[in-house]
């Protein structure tokens, strides 16, 4: 299983972007995804996440209300749509990938296959 990120890039503050994660060579009857973001010097932290079918979301409190984690089980891919992006949310994001997905996790150690990262900067 690969988990391809892309979509990062540098943007000022109150822009948007879109991250994209595609999901090849899996096997599994239905998976659920996420996005955590680690920063300089942090540690690696949840952003967002949904379940197999789309029905169940979750979002870091940070993030409500500005972005938006989405499915699209045709092309096996994810979408971080972020929106009024603030210098605080420049980080390296990973796309990682839960087989099962019941649930929207947040909890990294139930992730078992992690992307390369995509780096996105917001500047003020």
């Amino acid at each position: 299983v690969q988990l391809q990120a892309s979509g990062g890039g540098l943007v000022q503050a109150g822009g948007s972007l879109r991250l994209s994660c595609v999901v090849l060579g899996h096997t599994f009857r239905s998976y659920g995804m996420a996005w955590f973001r680690q920063a300089p010097g942090m540690e690696r932290e949840f952003v967002s996440s949904i379940n197999w079918n789309g029905g169940s979301t979750n979002y870091a409190d940070s993030v409500k209300g500005r972005f938006t984690i989405s499915r699209d089980d045709a092309k096996n891919t994810v979408y971080l749509q972020m929106n009024t992006l603030k210098p605080e949310d420049t980080a390296v994001y990973f796309c990682a990938l839960q087989s099962g997905g019941t649930y929207a996790y947040i909890e990294r150690e139930v992730y078992e296959y992690w992307g390369q990262g995509t780096l996105v900067t917001v500047s003020s």
